[in-house]
């Protein structure tokens, strides 16, 4: 149950004034009112937030990821234990939810209907992480449903289970792990359900829509991701053309410390694909733009064997073709490793697929 498998977009609320009289009314119905106002609770209980135990209909998934609220009249007045907790709210819900989220302007009423709503939602807002929050958000600015797929490295767990469908023009954002996390995630085209197998153009997983842990097949635009290491809680990032390509794609961090750069590929390669790179789908379309490697299969286009080291692993004409449309990818194996951009505690790390 999260937003991409249920076609929903997350929104995210930020704001401790706004938590505040979510507090506020909060107490209210422990206290067996029908209603209350923005104005009479809000002071005193300004540091206080909800600790709640909902039986169903009310269920939802863990903190940061998206939630699903079924109304209940009878449940209105549950009592609600109230948690000190000095945290900036950062909640995630989803348009289920909003959609019993109707508090007016202050001073004015609100329903319990909405007031237990919004109770609920402060669950987001509880425990203490051993690290900053960081949320992941996928953004399909395509023209089509992309299948986005994320791959952790070994040793770390599957996030999101691998891969959902993402329409166009919508996002999914989704709370990374507390600790050290590390990964890579790559948009999948051209997917359909044919003769009762599903199966994607490019960055395939073996025909499975959630990946769990499965690589992808080249050619596919990568984003390279590690999060939560280092003292400082650095957050590195990259984006590779090393497997080809077939999507733009760029990593946005938001409100992190020190410099911390927009990469990526913005161009569509598609249409300038040396003849010898060209990758087509049955129908004889391009879509994707394979790697010198890929294409050719040789040790020093892969860089494997003798030339498996930065002192023999070069660059070659097909890898200078990818940097000179997008300089800030890695497009060899041993490319130059400050392609990769380290930012101390960004808040969001936003893949956006094309522009």
């Amino acid at each position: 149950m999260d937003c991409a498998r249920k076609g929903d977009r997350c929104l995210v609320l930020h704001g401790e004034k706004h938590s505040e009289f979510l507090a506020a009314q909060a107490l209210r119905i422990q206290k067996g009112y029908g209603r209350a106002t923005s104005s009479e609770n809000t002071q005193k209980h300004s540091k206080k937030h909800i600790l709640t135990s909902f039986p169903p209909p009310f269920q939802h998934l863990r903190r940061g990821v998206c939630m699903e609220l079924r109304h209940h009249p009878q449940r209105k007045r549950e009592k609600l234990k109230i948690l000190h907790s000095y945290l900036k709210p950062s909640m995630i819900i989803s348009r289920t939810l909003l959609s019993h989220f109707s508090l007016k302007t202050k001073g004015k009423m609100a329903t319990t209907g909405s007031i237990f709503a919004c109770a609920f939602v402060i669950l987001c807002t509880l425990f203490h992480a051993t690290r900053p929050e960081l949320i992941l958000t996928l953004v399909n600015n395509c023209p089509f449903t992309i299948y986005p797929a994320i791959q952790p490295n070994a040793g770390h767990p599957v996030l999101e289970n691998g891969g959902f469908p993402l329409q166009t023009l919508t996002h999914c954002s989704f709370r990374a792990p507390d600790q050290q996390w590390s990964g890579r995630i790559w948009g999948r085209t051209g997917c359909a359900h044919s003769n009762g197998k599903f199966h994607c153009a490019t960055g395939d997983c073996n025909n499975r829509i959630e990946c769990n842990g499965l690589g992808g097949a080249p050619p596919a635009t990568l984003a390279q991701i590690t999060l939560h290491h280092g003292q400082n809680d650095f957050s590195s990032y990259g984006v590779s053309l090393v497997d080809g390509f077939n999507l733009p794609m760029t990593v946005t961090p938001h409100e992190g410390k020190g410099v911390c750069p927009v990469v990526g590929c913005r161009a569509d390669l598609l249409a300038t694909c040396p003849d010898e790179l060209k990758f087509r789908s049955p129908a004889g379309r391009v879509v994707g733009c394979k790697s010198g490697c890929e294409a050719f299969r040789t040790d020093e286009l892969c860089c494997r064997n003798y030339y498996n080291s930065p002192q023999t692993c070069r660059a070659s004409s097909f890898s200078e073709f990818f940097k000179h449309a997008c300089p800030a990818t890695f497009t060899y194996a041993h490319d130059r490793p400050s392609l990769m951009h380290e930012c101390s505690s960004p808040r969001e790390l936003k893949v956006i697929f094309c522009h």
